[in-house]
């Protein structure tokens, strides 16, 4: 029904009325028939994929033709506020909006067997992996299902989207906690910014056995956004696996960043409106991990953040255990039930941790230096990291101090991955 790569000529890349047109020409021949449409965007922690202005094109294409609901793929992110909703969507109604819970609104539609998942872990992980979604995707009134998102480079999966946004976004407890420790357990370095990993396995099957009844198709993108200023590269639209392969093809292209030499110190600033977690901040640490050299530092400029997890039961994981290192927290998943019960929270733990090679120091505002400590992680004021490191004054890349030192900085780690071309 659906099937087209499209690449921007210019480094510019799409306009909006261009995405538009191809927008409309791939859903010409369906538009009229359609009945109820099920749209499943990101949330607000993934503004820069443009997948808002797709999705606001997408509901004024179809409001006058059916009915439209719209379910943000949270995964287990806290439900989008009406201002992010505004920001994110538009003029596009709030009430249109349904909210995912991924503990309570989900069905097991079937089970990932143990002897796939040893084969594709290489032996590491033998458990079977249940598979949930919520219950919504398999409405039969639904004609089409559109998922719409970024790909970009992913701890977890390698490379973010497709059918990701459907068994993390809109999935269950069981498969976000043991897709995370399927990751952990295999090595995020050996995962990111690549198609097929482990993770990307288990979801591939999973869709091939248990979801090819229902009228699933994506949507693609591949963005940057210099000085925030979002560029799309790419829109990418169809179920078949080649458009996303298209897509990972460019994301590799517009979202790596290989550095020669590791850097000694590397500054990441969090944007206060789209990171108020270490849950999502993270990603200063995970996205940079292979591009700093053993000894070197992290400075993360918070100013945004306010608790640890997105879900108040992480949350109180994270600040019980901290950011201690892989195999501290695999001894401690063996030892505590609370762990194994959430293997999220303990896949994140060893996600956040640079297991020692370097320091990480957090900048915050509104946690103290007790909890940020308590975490594991060295702690400075924001207000005073900022006189040193001002991301007003500091371009993206390297840059010399007026004390003569020379830092990277990185104004948003959520659109790359940068890293030392041997460790890749």
């Amino acid at each position: 029904m659906i099937g087209r790569s499209a690449y921007a000529l210019t480094e510019d890349g799409f306009n909006d009325s261009q995405i538009r047109t191809l927008l409309e020409q791939s859903l010409t021949d369906v538009r009229t028939s359609l009945r109820k449409v099920l749209l499943l965007p990101p949330d607000y922690t993934r503004f820069h994929s443009n997948a808002g202005r797709i999705t606001w094109h997408l509901y004024d294409m179809f409001k006058n033709y059916c009915e439209v609901d719209i379910m943000p793929a949270l995964g287990s992110h806290v439900p989008v506020t009406q201002s992010e909703w505004e920001a994110m969507f538009g003029d596009i109604p709030f009430e249109r909006m349904i909210v995912h819970s991924w503990r309570n609104d989900v069905i097991k539609i079937g089970t990932v067997p143990s002897e796939y998942v040893k084969q594709i872990s290489e032996g590491l992980v033998e458990d079977p992996i249940d598979v949930e979604v919520n219950r919504r995707l398999l409405d039969p009134s639904y004609d089409l299902i559109l998922s719409i998102g970024q790909v970009v480079p992913h701890e977890v999966v390698g490379m973010a989207n497709r059918n990701k946004n459907i068994f993390v976004g809109c999935g269950g407890a069981s498969m976000i906690n043991s897709s995370h420790m399927l990751g952990a357990f295999y090595g995020l370095e050996r995962i990111m910014g690549k198609d097929h990993t482990p993770v990307r396995n288990v979801f591939d099957y999973a869709e091939e056995h248990f979801l090819q009844q229902i009228p699933l198709n994506y949507i693609l993108t591949v963005t940057t956004a210099p000085q925030g200023k979002i560029r799309t590269h790419g829109l990418f639209m169809g179920r078949d696996r080649r458009y996303f392969e298209d897509a990972v093809k460019l994301a590799q292209e517009k979202n790596l960043n290989f550095v020669d030499e590791p850097f000694s110190k590397v500054v990441v600033n969090l944007d206060a409106k789209e990171f108020k977690s270490t849950w999502l901040g993270n990603k200063s640490v995970y996205r940079t991990r292979m591009a700093i050299r053993d000894g070197g530092e992290l400075i993360v400029l918070a100013g945004g953040v306010d608790k640890f997890g997105e879900d108040k039961a992480i949350d109180l994981l994270i600040r019980k255990y901290g950011y201690c290192g892989r195999e501290r927290v695999l001894r401690l998943v063996k030892e505590n039930e609370d762990l194994r019960a959430n293997l999220s929270a303990a896949a994140h733990l060893i996600h956040g941790s640079s297991d020692g090679r370097f320091s990480i120091t957090y900048c915050t505002k509104f946690l103290s230096k007790e909890e940020v400590e308590g975490a594991c992680y060295g702690y400075m004021p924001y207000d005073e990291a900022v006189k040193m490191y001002d991301p007003n004054k500091l371009k993206d890349g390297y840059n010399t101090l007026e004390n003569g030192e020379q830092i990277y900085y990185i104004s948003n780690p959520a659109l790359g991955l940068w890293a030392d071309r041997k460790k890749f």
